[in-house]
């Protein structure tokens, strides 16, 4: 016996942020739930790193926000630099908002809030199962795990990220436009000094990119564009780019490498988010350049939004919601797509125009209202 109940409202598939987002919101208002996950564990890589204002905001309702923000850093600026020259200074203290600040938190720990919410509240995570099938009727979904066991529900959510098997078998899938050829590194760091601990950095250099951000744990993560990223990067290469792409006046020493990836660009969003009783979140639904790290936290606010509607589909029979949620996120993500793709052509820029781009930025700079709107869309917050 594999303890997969037969039966549940609603079936979630994916345990990262996203499915248990869905699922603490559903079981918090008294729904059964099963979530099933490929992974023996939870990962313990830190990959998306940054929780934006709305996101916060929305997390309330899951009961998180709080938690969340005791355990990150609060980052107050973003600010785009030339070596130590500041470029485009964003502030987010002004914001509308109770969260006038990006959030930096490690991905494994926003995961493990929302797993322990998740527990708290009665449920749990079945590990690990693939979902290799899912039919659907008039009234419900099956959905069929690797194990043999099949799970009946009135609906299933895809969180199964980029390749999603969910999406794909329920024919709701990508238009598989793939349009930026961009190579990076990924590197998490510890240095000596010389890098704020309460700001993140965009590097304009005129070599290329670097994204500067400071970690809870005291490290920095480190994201460029690079012609061939590698597989391990090392300290050295690590300091190669902070030495050349990085502050200038006072040299950041770094001591040792914590972790490192790479990665390329994918720009994606699924023709439909919603067939009949299946619908797509997060990573499932859309997938983008990280510039303005927008991904996971498109990927919560899609959650939220879908716990509500579910909810309401399941005690009331009404599907309204759920129809706007199809609508309006996957207009959403149009929208964060585009943004994010702008901002990536904007650090990615050839490099013989990287000087008159940078003096066009700051020139802009000095208009209030160009802080303003890219903080805004930085934080999500629009009002």
């Amino acid at each position: 016996m594999s303890g997969i109940p037969e039966r549940a409202e609603v079936v979630v598939v994916g345990a990262g942020p996203v499915g248990l987002t869905v699922a603490a919101s559903l079981v918090g208002r008294g729904h059964e739930v099963v979530v099933v996950d490929r992974l023996a564990a939870g990962a313990n890589t830190s990959r998306a790193c940054v929780i934006h204002p709305r996101t916060l905001e929305m997390l309330e309702q899951v009961g998180v926000a709080q938690r969340l923000t005791e355990l990150g850093i609060h980052a107050e600026r973003f600010d785009i630099r030339d070596g130590d020259r500041t470029l485009v200074p964003v502030r987010f203290d002004q914001l509308p908002t109770n969260y006038r600040y990006v959030l930096m938190l490690p991905q494994y720990l926003t995961e493990q809030v929302l797993l322990e919410r998740l527990e708290e509240l009665g449920g749990s995570v079945h590990r690990p199962y693939s979902a290799v099938g899912v039919t659907q009727t008039a009234d419900g979904a099956e959905v069929t795990l690797d194990s043999g066991d099949t799970i009946k529900a009135q609906y299933v959510v895809a969180a199964d990220g980029m390749n999603s098997k969910i999406r794909d078998l329920a024919g709701l899938g990508y238009d598989h436009k793939d349009a930026l050829a961009l190579n990076f590194t990924l590197v998490d760091v510890r240095v000596d000094s010389g890098l704020p601990t309460d700001q993140v950095l965009l590097y304009f250099s005129a070599p290329g990119m670097l994204v500067v951000a400071p970690l809870p744990d005291g490290s920095f993560r480190l994201v460029a564009e690079v012609e061939e990223a590698p597989e391990h990067p090392d300290l050295a290469y690590a300091q190669q780019l902070l030495d050349v792409r990085g502050p200038q006046s006072k040299r950041a020493a770094v001591t040792e490498v914590v972790w490192g990836s790479r990665f390329r660009i994918h720009e994606r969003v699924a023709d439909r988010y919603r067939d009949r009783r299946i619908v797509l979140a997060g990573d499932a639904a859309h997938t983008h350049s990280p510039a303005g790290g927008q991904g996971m936290n498109l990927g919560l606010r899609d959650a939220v939004a879908l716990g509500d509607a579910l909810s309401e589909a399941l005690k009331n029979g009404d599907e309204k919601l759920l129809d706007e949620y199809a609508t309006v996120s996957r207009a959403e993500a149009v929208r964060v797509v585009s943004f994010a793709h702008r901002l990536t052509r904007l650090a990615t820029a050839p490099a013989g125009i990287r000087r008159i781009r940078n003096i066009g930025l700051h020139l802009l700079s000095h208009l209030p209202a160009f802080r303003r709107g890219l903080s805004k869309q930085l934080s999500a917050i629009h009002r």
